[in-house]
């Protein structure tokens, strides 16, 4: 058959087009494909630390790339949250942190915004704190203690961590909740506090169920409550705050995951997804059962849900009770 000068032509180009490669199809480069920086904004040693390091040893284990634990404490967790809002938001800054995070928007003065400028990842897991009492106090439940405090307004003494913090907040709500009057002394640090209270300086605390236990099982501090809405698996035996006549109370130390706000949410969700699969692993969970963690996970809409409310929760207590960080 002959062709026309247009149809070979036409025939010469299809030609050479078929044998020219196809143009490559744009892909996203594979995550991660480099280390990991997981910020800690405490000094090492906290449950912070244990939190993070667990899920860095745990993610490293998937992914083949490390993921390295980077403590920077100071200014109340703002240095090492700032070093994570001004990172690159490309899923290789990740910041590990605590319910602090909620308060400090209220107590501090801070160069950030956590819910604008911070993209949740995960919710790791909680802890809750224990109600305990000087053998001293006569008062063997919630309801006693509260009409203890009715009969003497101010004169039952609670010891804290320090201004601003949960420990504080958490007896705070407790005051609010049940119309009572205390007297507060804060400490530099829970363990003072918790000795204050062994030693009979104090009345009362909220405090880690790792401190308070060995020492109500010695006979030195009777336990009243815990302050989670469940009962803890380690000491079933223990009422909730809430149970105890003080509906709804609920009160935990949290610890979380964030990125740098604007991280790309295919990263998000592959992160997100990795967590909650290293938390239903036995030995991660024992671990953490150790250390009276509960672990949780859920999604990161979940989370950022959790964050607002907790603003707006303890923002409310810190402004109605006064108090001021330290």
């Amino acid at each position: 058959m002959r062709l026309s000068a247009h149809g070979t032509w036409l025939a010469a180009a299809v030609g050479i087009a078929a044998g020219w490669p196809a143009p490559a199809i744009a892909q996203a480069p594979r995550y991660p494909a480099k280390s990991i920086r997981l910020v800690n904004p405490y000094a090492p040693g906290g449950v912070v630390d244990i939190v993070g390091r667990v899920v860095a040893q745990k993610l490293n284990e998937s992914w083949g790339q490390p993921v390295i634990v980077d403590n920077r404490p100071g200014a109340g967790t703002a240095i090492g949250t700032e070093i994570v809002v001004r990172a690159a938001p490309d899923g290789y800054t990740l910041l590990a942190t605590s319910s602090v995070i909620a308060t400090n928007v209220t107590l501090l003065r801070l160069p950030f915004e956590p819910v604008a400028d911070l993209a949740p990842v995960a919710l790791v897991a909680q802890a809750p704190y224990l109600l305990a009492v000087h053998p001293s106090v006569p008062a063997k439940s919630v309801q006693e203690l509260i009409n203890l405090a009715k009969a003497k307004p101010g004169q039952i003494i609670y010891g804290s961590s320090g201004a601003g913090t949960t420990t504080h907040l958490a007896m705070e709500l407790f005051r609010s909740a049940a119309k009572i009057e205390l007297l507060h002394v804060p400490y530099k640090g829970g363990v003072p506090s918790a000795s204050a209270l062994f030693g009979g300086e104090v009345h009362a605390v909220f405090y880690t169920l790792t401190a308070i236990l060995p020492q109500a099982r010695a006979g030195k501090v009777r336990v009243l409550a815990v302050s989670s809405a469940k009962r803890i698996e380690t000491a079933p035996e223990i009422p909730t705050v809430a149970e105890s006549g003080l509906s709804g109370f609920e009160v935990t130390g949290w610890y979380a995951v964030f990125a740098p706000a604007k991280t790309p949410r295919t990263i998000v969700n592959q992160i997100n997804a990795e967590i909650n699969r290293i938390l239903q692993r036995p030995d991660v969970r024992e671990i953490f059962v150790a250390n009276d963690l509960v672990p949780l996970g859920g999604t990161p809409e979940a989370l950022g849900d959790y964050l607002k409310i907790e603003i707006a929760r303890w923002a409310k207590v810190i402004r109605e009770a006064g108090i001021k960080s330290q």
